[in-house]
């Protein structure tokens, strides 16, 4: 199977998302329920766009090495810098393919067998995160829960099941307040204060990471309440019109917080090329989500791994061709 197959099977059973060749967030446009963005819908494209304008610098004048690709996160070690990103409700916005057990139950291994991690998703139904755990305790801890930002008792029935499953890790989107049934919670769930989120923090008791930072106040009041990382994220514009693409915000972002946690970034990274461009830009690594669905539904774990050495392989090429023999060698001077 390549990735060209994988699309074509995706075609035939997802519904709502047209599994395009390239996911740059037109076709689906403001689709909700469904892959799209909120409002017009132009953040998701917005986000694929603004990755685009980003050229690498080729330099093939350097000693010839072998190409490593490997991370080092949180004790762990992964073949490549990107990982799975977090998606619930599965069956609400693609097809009844799967659901959320389903999905996760061919997710969380298929990215750990292709040497990487998946965030997984969350919901208004509360077996969606308790599949999602249950998914990431079978395969020993390694996926990454992403909570939704509940009420106080919600989080700490979430956290339970979190660490039930011990993961490596943990993260909240803090950007999903924009959700519409996240607003309809009683009592209140949604935005928190850095009080709030220090004890959030503290009662997850593993490496935290917040999602859904837009600004250099966002990631300096992310520090502040004791997160191990951030991504860098807009919620794929589902959340918020009119935001500004994540690869617009991402550098002052990194000058802000650089060495005290780690940065991931999002949004419309859709090749190992892009991947690159984020690590030039001063992310540690990637999440991406919306092709990692069309992956799973086009070709299950097959399907994944497919994809998952796709943009491992454009990621390495990059590299090699721009004169970075390891993650660490990707400086800023090679993207213009």
């Amino acid at each position: 199977m390549d990735f060209k197959e994988v699309l074509e099977n995706a075609r035939q059973c997802m519904g709502k998302c047209k599994a395009c060749p390239i996911c740059n967030g037109i076709a689906c446009k403001n689709m909700i329920p469904g892959p799209g963005a909120k409002g017009v819908g132009d953040t998701a494209i917005r986000n694929y766009e603004k990755w685009q304008e980003i050229r690498v610098v080729m330099d093939t004048l350097c000693p010839k090495k072998p190409v490593d690709t490997s991370l080092e996160l949180f004790g762990k070690k992964f073949k490549y810098p990107f990982f799975a990103g977090p998606v619930g409700a599965v069956t609400q916005h693609y097809s009844d393919k799967y659901n959320d057990l389903t999905y996760n139950a061919i997710l969380v291994p298929g990215c750990a067998e292709a040497g990487i991690a998946a965030f997984t998703g969350d919901g208004a139904d509360p077996t969606v995160m308790k599949d999602a755990t249950k998914a990431v305790a079978e395969n020993d801890g390694l996926g990454v829960p992403t909570v939704k930002p509940w009420n106080k008792a919600q989080i700490e029935e979430k956290m339970v099941l979190v660490k039930a499953s011990n993961a490596f890790a943990v993260a909240m989107d803090i950007d999903a307040a924009g959700l519409p049934f996240l607003k309809k919670i009683v009592p209140p769930a949604g935005s928190k204060s850095v009080e709030e989120m220090k004890e959030i923090i503290q009662l997850a008791g593993r490496p935290f990471i917040v999602k859904g930072i837009m600004s250099v106040k966002g990631a300096l009041k992310a520090r502040e309440a004791g997160a191990s990382a951030i991504v860098v994220s807009n919620h794929g514009g589902r959340v918020l019109d009119q935001s500004p693409a994540t690869a617009e915000v991402l550098e002052e972002i990194v000058a802000a917080v650089k060495g005290s946690m780690k940065i991931f970034v999002d949004g419309g990274i859709r090749s190992g090329i892009d991947v690159f461009k984020a690590l030039a830009l001063g992310a540690d690594a990637v999440l991406i989500a919306r092709p990692y669905v069309v992956a799973a539904y086009g070709g299950g774990k097959e399907g994944i791994a497919v994809y998952t050495e796709k943009i491992g392989a454009e990621l390495a090429d990059a590299m090699e061709m721009c004169g970075a023999a390891t993650l660490a060698d990707i400086t800023r001077d090679m993207v213009r």
